[in-house]
């Protein structure tokens, strides 16, 4: 076997045992993952302050300054706001479930034989609306979650401390970082391997950062839609089916239900579902002829199918930190397989041969009067 193909088994092999420590080693990756993908939406932020004049540490405390203070002030603002919507869940249960008994439940005795007995209605109301008022909320909901296990919420406390002390450290030092991987590669590899890099880098900091717009975007866009309407749970909807459009069409599909059903509750009138889908159908004609266009356009290349399954996959995997990591994850496989591809296409594997170029005798051949009309 020569040098190269030593070379290739030798990277096959590390990527196979990389793979295998990585799997065993996946419960505590999650805080140094993220802190490594906040690290990397970083880089650009203090890059710019440092050509601005100040010192890498001084940027990367200002980066988290300025971000620590967004966070609070979001905190302040939008969980006592979710709060008061939890509730008015609260306060709705008891009346989806007589709408259910007074309105749906009769169509259901007459197409499918069901009867009152075999749907318990007022057991389920009961232990809905206990579980809604021992919660008191979502924020509420989930501390009690956690506080069930001391171990739970001090492997969550490490967590939330590691994330910030690892991201400073990696932001300080991700110029070094890169610098010595570069210099570490071998070198007949190190032009494609830093070329395929600052692809990647730019297919995903794009697609990072438009993802997020049109995140917020959306989120925006039904929240006010669904206010204009006067819907009481505008806010919980609208940022919910936000969030959940990084998978497509996931938040399409879940706010239209969440709030054709909350609607139907508040309002009783099957017209106002003809507002809901407007507004709907409205945010989506904007992120489809502006949004994604503008601030994602088509630089990750992949497919909405290979989208759900890279999310599927990745929470599969790593949870919820590969639900985070999917996406970006993905767009640098795509960057590579264009490369191997392309690389495929130009070799003889591929049986694409260079045209054969015309001899002598065939383009001059005596008694030869040309290509016919």
């Amino acid at each position: 076997m020569d040098d190269s193909g030593l070379r290739r088994l030798a990277l096959i092999g590390t990527l196979l045992a990389s793979g295998v420590v990585l799997h065993f080693l996946s419960p505590i990756l999650m805080p140094f993952l993220v802190a490594l993908l906040l690290a990397y939406l970083w880089d650009p932020v203090v890059d710019r302050l440092e050509r601005l004049g100040l010192s890498r540490t001084l940027g990367v405390c200002v980066v988290f300054l300025v971000s620590g203070l967004v966070l609070l002030l979001l905190l302040l603002v939008l969980v006592p706001l979710l709060g008061r919507q939890m509730h008015v869940v609260a306060g709705k249960v008891p009346v989806a479930v007589e709408w259910f008994r007074t309105a749906l439940l009769p169509w259901l005795k007459s197409e499918f034989q069901i009867s009152e007995a075999d749907l318990p209605l007022e057991r389920i109301r009961e232990a809905l609306v206990a579980n809604w008022q021992s919660a008191g909320g979502m924020a509420q909901g989930l501390l009690v979650s956690a506080t069930s296990s001391s171990l739970a919420v001090l492997g969550w406390l490490a967590n939330m401390v590691l994330i910030p002390v690892v991201s400073f450290y990696l932001l300080r030092d991700w110029d070094h970082m890169v610098r010595w991987v570069r210099e570490t590669l071998p070198r007949p590899w190190e032009p494609t391997v830093s070329g395929l890099a600052r692809e990647c880098n730019e297919v995903v900091s794009a697609f990072l950062r438009g993802q997020f717009l049109v995140m917020l975007a959306l989120g925006a866009c039904y929240t006010t839609g669904l206010m204009l309407i006067g819907l009481d749970l505008a806010l919980l909807i609208g940022m919910i089916s936000g969030l959940a459009s990084i998978v497509p069409y996931l938040g399409l599909v879940l706010g239209i239900v969440a709030a054709s059903a909350a609607a139907l509750l508040q309002f009783g009138d099957w017209h106002v579902l003809l507002w809901v889908a407007a507004v709907f159908v409205a945010a989506q004609m904007l992120e489809g002829m502006y949004l994604t266009p503008k601030l994602v356009g088509d630089r990750i290349g992949l497919h909405p199918v290979a989208v759900i399954f890279a999310v599927m996959a990745g929470g599969q995997l790593f949870g919820f930190t590969g639900v985070l990591l999917a996406l970006p994850v993905s767009a640098m496989i795509m960057v590579v397989l264009r490369h191997l591809h392309d690389r495929y296409r130009k070799s003889s594997v591929y049986g694409l041969e260079p045209p054969r170029p015309a001899t002598v005798a065939a383009a001059g051949a005596p008694g030869d009067a040309g290509p016919e009309c």
